[in-house]
């Protein structure tokens, strides 16, 4: 589309812009939970409660084997895969993890890095950076390196350290005490688990 008048293409722009913003699914409260897979579910519940302090609210399953396809129907995994069991828990002020623990025959038995696609971690809210770390050193945690804190951009004032769950999985420790650079420039606010 070209533009004779600069002005009324900038605010249909922004019109355009604001409605694209504003699209949403219908009903979208926020995130409920946050599932992902592990080789042990009860090491890893025990894991996320005795070294994490999370609490384990209950388990369900086993579902499969079926002998239909409504594994890959419903869950796009191979028709034969169990869940033998899954298990949520809570995180503080924070979402809820659903634990799972599958069988299949194509199972992949790799955990994925952050460089892998598929690849995540969660990142868990502290006050004390110095003192979460310490903790968990002498739990015998693998922490990644030492804390670093970004000093400009919009994650100003940002501190962050990874660290590995027994089984692999990349975790994260971040602290905000000061807020983060952004705030200074937009009205609105990303989840902050302090609120």
């Amino acid at each position: 589309m070209s533009c004779k008048l600069p002005l009324k293409c900038t605010t249909l722009s922004l019109l355009l812009a604001s409605q694209l913003t504003f699209a949403d699914l219908p009903g979208m409260r926020g995130t409920q939970h946050f599932g992902f897979t592990v080789p042990d579910r009860q090491a890893a519940v025990e894991f996320f409660v005795d070294v994490i302090g999370c609490e384990a609210f209950f388990t369900i399953g086993p579902f499969g084997p079926f002998d239909d396809d409504w594994m890959s129907e419903n869950l796009d995994v191979h028709p034969q895969a169990t869940i033998p069991a899954a298990h949520l828990v809570r995180c503080g002020n924070g979402t809820n993890l659903e634990i799972f623990e599958y069988t299949a025959p194509d199972q992949r038995l790799e955990q994925p890095r952050n460089s892998d696609i598929g690849g995540h971690h969660i990142a868990f809210y502290v006050d004390d950076m110095e003192s979460a770390v310490a903790y968990l050193e002498a739990q015998e945690v693998e922490v990644l390196g030492r804390p670093k804190t970004f000093t400009e951009g919009p994650m100003e004032g940002l501190t962050w350290v990874y660290f590995m769950a027994p089984w692999g999985m990349q975790l994260e420790l971040v602290s905000v005490p000061h807020g983060m650079g952004y705030e200074a420039e937009m009205p609105s606010r990303l989840w902050d688990p302090r609120h």
